[in-house]
């Protein structure tokens, strides 16, 4: 089994939001995958005292944890689990009720000697990859759909879009919004390989369109995970430099994290 990681923050100004890690259990032939992509607030606050990072590595280490050590609950319970977990560790200090409590968005996946496993909630994806090549893609593409006009303004997501019914949905402070995510399973002899991606190293698929999905993962698979990332930096680069508008960028540099698993 091959695993690697790899996160790059986009602004040296700012820690890296985002969180990985892959749990492999001492005895048997499964494991674990958990990226979050934490969700920058705006630079007035939120109504927590705690910042983005604290959030996303409280609740990926309890999604870690949780993942592993109760390997027969269902992704779905093991997400409400660790949101009930880190509300709770914050909730004397904090306004968990504000729209722009910390948050996260998630890819969880687990394999055992029968099965893969998988969750997704929000813009960040997970790509399965099976015995003869053939990459599938899974995505929750609730935010892709809603118009870019909505979009501009922070107010109007907060009140109308954010964790709410017609928007998108977050890992925040509600452990039901577990139910919200996207998830499935297939039998592992149907899976050799996996890739986890934040919205920051997938642009390169799907804002630059360097490559299709089986395209990016053959880069990660033959360059490594911080080939992608490079190839993304360099895009970025190259486009801002050229004076190119800067598409459906929010951040010229976004965190970018990528975790592989060849099974």
């Amino acid at each position: 089994m091959r695993t690697e990681l790899v996160s790059d923050g986009g602004d040296p100004a700012r820690p890296d939001e985002d969180f990985a890690a892959v749990g492999l259990p001492a005895v048997g032939q499964g494991g674990s995958l958990v990226l979050l992509d934490g969700v920058t607030p705006p630079r007035d606050g939120a109504g927590c005292l705690h910042s983005v990072p604290w959030f996303t590595a409280r609740l990926g280490g309890a999604l870690t944890e949780l993942t592993v050590s109760l390997p027969d609950v269902p992704l779905a319970e093991a997400l409400s689990l660790a949101v009930a977990r880190t509300a709770e560790a914050h909730a004397a200090t904090c306004d968990l009720s504000h729209p722009r409590t910390p948050q996260a968005t998630v890819v969880l996946a687990r394999w055992s000697p029968e099965r893969v496993e998988y969750l997704v909630l929000c813009d960040t994806t997970l790509l399965l990859a099976s015995p003869d090549g053939r990459v599938s893609p899974v995505r929750d593409d609730r935010l892709a759909r809603l118009p870019r006009a909505l979009l501009r303004s922070a107010d109007v997501v907060d009140a109308t879009l954010r964790n709410k019914e017609g928007g998108f949905f977050t890992a925040a402070a509600d452990p039901a919004v577990a139910a919200r995510a996207v998830t499935g399973s297939v039998p592992r002899r149907e899976v050799a390989e996996l890739a986890a991606l934040s919205d920051g190293a997938a642009r390169w698929t799907e804002l630059f369109h360097e490559g299709d999905w089986s395209d990016l993962l053959a880069v990660v698979r033959e360059e490594g995970a911080q080939s992608l990332v490079e190839r993304v930096r360099r895009r970025e680069r190259a486009d801002d430099a050229a004076g190119r508008p800067r598409l459906a960028r929010a951040k010229t540099h976004d965190d970018a994290t990528v975790i592989y698993a060849r099974l």
